[in-house]
């Protein structure tokens, strides 16, 4: 076999700033094979126990918490967003230096444990520690399947595949939260956890058979001496300090508390000395230099942040104006979250195929912001005895918006470079929406504690063991209030979740502001083939062995 013919084999010197490369042009082909179509549905069923555990969840927190006689519900939910955070980091560089298979591989092992820890807890101590391992799979699995699909599909054409992508969010959006009730208000809500494990199971099958990729054949220490362990090191340390006083902040210690302020102090002192280091001194940087010095780049980055905060509270925290105000159960909480469920994902698709078609990718954020901005100050109007209609109609207006928004901001990020599967790019994607939904649940959960403690009757609040959670410890009590108390308590917390919505506004009106940078930048065809599959050509004549052909993305691809 000529050495032409061979496939070109990823090594640690390939992993060049993008800006830096020239691209060439790759023209669609009008067929993608077996082998793409089995990677794509193994990455759906990567992405959906990370879905299904955002949206299912959410809803059964509170009879978690009660069943397992604790009261720090803000650690419940956000071990999961500090340590799918604190993971991301690493994960552009890994698959970089790794490959993407063993990576993928890794994550899902290690978010299968996560569910088998959680599924069988016997303390809040175990399930909050169950959610942190859960959060380290789930977020690089998230990531890496973000990774693979740009290695597949050309940046122009990507925006129907993220329709398909978004439909498993919106099945998980759609039948996560009744599940989610449905299994806690039976007491069954173990199985939320352990249902993870099968699919789990079956998408490591597909992934294994069928993700065959090249992967660099440097030596081992070469690639672990080629990975930025200061940096990693830097940004992990900074991000965990940053969300742990976070957490802390104003529900187990006060704001001015030295608990709080001096790893929050800490924290924003060392990202600043990350951001530093890798521009100037880090010579395989974890995080692209060019995110700060493209204005385009940039946009992107910081609208996924500020969505990633109003996405994340919206769905958190209308289940508690429904247990809360409405007096729903569980299960009725997730139904009369459909209104938000059923919409996100039909723009999100709407988005995509209209980048695609228009080739055009700003109008379309800045409505979306604009729609946001609108929904949330709907919801800042409910009251405790609004109707159906009303915040389901106001739910409905969120959704258009944060569906938009939900794979909007990835054009901009990629479209100014010459690969639009850039890892590292992907990876600081991911990372920027970790981070972001770890500081809507610490921001919205702050705004409920403080307003709630503000609103409450004194004598109520007393009965509160200190330090709890002041939402999830009365939830489960409201119903039996007796009246006049019973409605007092439900207008505080309407009043609550009201200023949660108003708080959103500012960040939906900060997330505008970005698309101001924004620049209409024409999206390339051009992939780094490097890390396409590997796709077995018809055989050679005289019966020779089959020939492996890099970038199968695009040249077997539509």
């Amino acid at each position: 076999m000529e050495q032409s013919m061979m496939p070109a084999t990823p090594s640690l010197q390939d992993d060049k700033d993008p800006l830096a490369l020239e691209a060439v042009e790759q023209p669609a082909a009008a067929r993608r094979n077996l082998g793409f179509w089995m990677v794509f549905v193994g990455n759906l069923l990567v992405d959906m126990p990370s879905a299904l555990d955002l949206t299912a969840v959410s809803t059964a927190l509170p009879t978690i918490v009660d069943h397992l006689h604790g009261s720090d519900f803000i650690w419940a939910s956000s071990a999961y967003a500090i340590a799918s955070t604190a993971i991301l980091p690493i994960v552009g560089g890994f698959v970089s230096v790794f490959g993407r298979k063993p990576a993928i591989v890794a994550f899902i092992i290690f978010f299968a444990i996560g569910s088998a820890l959680c599924g069988a807890a016997q303390n809040m101590t175990m399930f909050i520690a169950g959610r942190a391992v859960q959060g380290l799979g789930g977020g690089g699995c998230i990531a890496v399947t973000e990774i693979i699909y740009a290695d597949l599909i050309p940046l122009p054409e990507r925006g129907k595949f993220y329709g398909i992508t978004a439909s498993v969010w919106a099945l998980a959006s759609a039948v996560g939260p009744p599940i989610g009730g449905a299994f806690a208000g039976s007491g069954i809500w173990r199985w939320l956890f352990f249902l993870n494990l099968p699919i789990c199971g079956v998408s490591l099958v597909l992934v294994v058979s069928f993700l065959n990729v090249r992967t660099p054949r440097d030596s081992f220490r070469a690639k672990i001496a080629s990975m930025d362990w200061i940096g990693i090191f830097i940004i992990i340390a900074s991000t965990l300090m940053v969300m742990i006083a976070l957490t802390q902040a104003g529900v187990q210690y006060p704001w001015t508390s030295a608990r709080v302020l001096a790893p929050l102090c800490f924290g924003a002192v060392g990202l600043v000395l990350f951001f530093i280091v890798e521009s100037f001194w880090i010579k395989n940087p974890t995080v692209p230099r060019f995110i700060i010095t493209n204005r385009t780049t940039l946009s992107g980055y910081l609208g996924t942040f500020f969505h990633g905060i109003v996405s994340i509270a919206a769905i958190y925290y209308l289940p508690v104006y429904f247990q809360a105000c409405k007096g729903a159960s569980p299960i009725g909480s997730g139904v009369d979250l459909f209104g938000i469920a059923f919409t996100i994902a039909p723009f999100a698709i709407m988005m995509g195929v209209s980048a695609e078609v228009f080739r055009r990718y700003r109008p379309q954020n800045y409505t979306g912001w604009v729609i946001t901005i609108v929904g949330f100050a709907l919801l800042s109007t409910l009251r405790a005895d609004s109707s159906r209609a009303q915040y389901v109609a106001f739910q409905v207006v969120v959704g258009v918006g944060l569906g938009m928004i939900w794979i909007g901001t990835q054009f901009p990020i990629l479209a100014p470079l010459p690969f639009s599967n850039n890892a590292r790019a992907l990876a600081f994607f991911t990372f920027v929406r970790a981070f972001a939904w770890g500081w809507g649940t610490v921001v919205g959960g702050t705004v409920l504690q403080d307003t709630l403690r503000a609103r409450l009757p004194a004598a109520l609040l007393a009965d509160v063991p200190a330090g709890a959670q002041l939402a999830y410890a009365l939830i489960p009590a409201v119903a039996g209030l007796e009246e006049p108390l019973r409605g007092e308590v439900r207008a505080a917390f309407a009043e609550s979740t009201a200023r949660i919505w108003r708080v959103m506004i500012g960040m939906s009106g900060a997330g505008l502001l970005t698309c101001f940078l924004m620049q209409e930048v024409p999206m390339r065809r051009a992939l780094d083939e490097q890390w396409g599959l590997t796709n077995i050509s018809q055989p050679a004549e005289g019966g020779g062995e089959a020939v492996a052909t890099p970038g199968a993305a695009t040249q077997a691809g539509a």
